[in-house]
């Protein structure tokens, strides 16, 4: 059974040529959720983080021996946190959830709502001009969570799976579909069929409709 082995919360601080919130560091005690997340962590850039789509990042601990093993010796893989996750999860990674999972997380009941799109921020925070490409093209992105039902959570909870309905869809097959740069009507058109928040539901739309792909140039770089 999976396990929020850390919970992680930032305030907003320089980063580079911006400001961010991706600096997270671990908490003690049971931890307020509302429907924006975690009531002690804060975002700097509300168009494209946070929110009620992406109010908990989840990252898995397993990827950081990958990551270990690219990057040796990085002070940032010691311990949880290097990737902005605001739930560091053990037992369960992008193969193994799916898109509309429904948790129990201590007492708060979630909703996963997408995957990790990473941004340039990822490049600053490592010092690695391609860390955000390499996240997205190993599918070592992350997920988040929306709050259908607020509450408070602790390091070491469990995560309880209460529902499954598209078991079909894992995260890591929809990271997929945007990494590989897929236009494919049979490949978008079920991929409308889910309840996805409204960014995926223009992107894959635009897709669909223009067999083109989105301009990444930005976000990555």
């Amino acid at each position: 059974m999976a396990t929020a082995l850390a919970v992680l919360c930032g305030k907003v601080r320089p980063l580079g040529r911006t400001r961010s919130g991706i600096d997270k560091k671990p908490v003690s005690g049971p931890q307020r959720v509302e429907q924006e997340g975690l009531v002690e962590d804060r975002q700097a850039d509300r168009r494209v983080h946070g929110g009620v789509d992406k109010a908990v990042h989840c990252y898995p601990w397993s990827h950081y021996t990958f990551w270990r093993e690219r990057l040796p010796g990085h002070a940032l893989l010691q311990e949880a946190g290097a990737f902005g996750e605001n739930l560091s999860i053990d037992g369960m990674d992008e193969q193994g959830v799916c898109m509309a999972d429904r948790w129990r997380i201590g007492n708060v009941i979630f909703e996963v709502s997408q995957g990790r799109q990473p941004c340039f921020k990822l490049n600053l925070r490592f010092g690695v001009k391609d860390m955000a490409a390499q996240v997205q093209d190993t599918l070592r992105a992350g997920w988040y969570l929306r709050v259908l039902e607020p509450g408070e959570l602790g390091a070491g909870d469990q995560v309880e799976l209460l529902d499954r309905p598209h078991p079909e869809w894992t995260i890591a097959r929809i990271l997929a579909v945007i990494r590989d740069r897929e236009v494919s009507p049979w490949i978008i058109e079920p991929l409308l069929e889910l309840p996805l928040p409204p960014s995926w539901r223009r992107m894959f739309e635009r897709r669909l409709q223009s067999a083109e792909v989105e301009d990444w140039s930005r976000r990555l770089g």
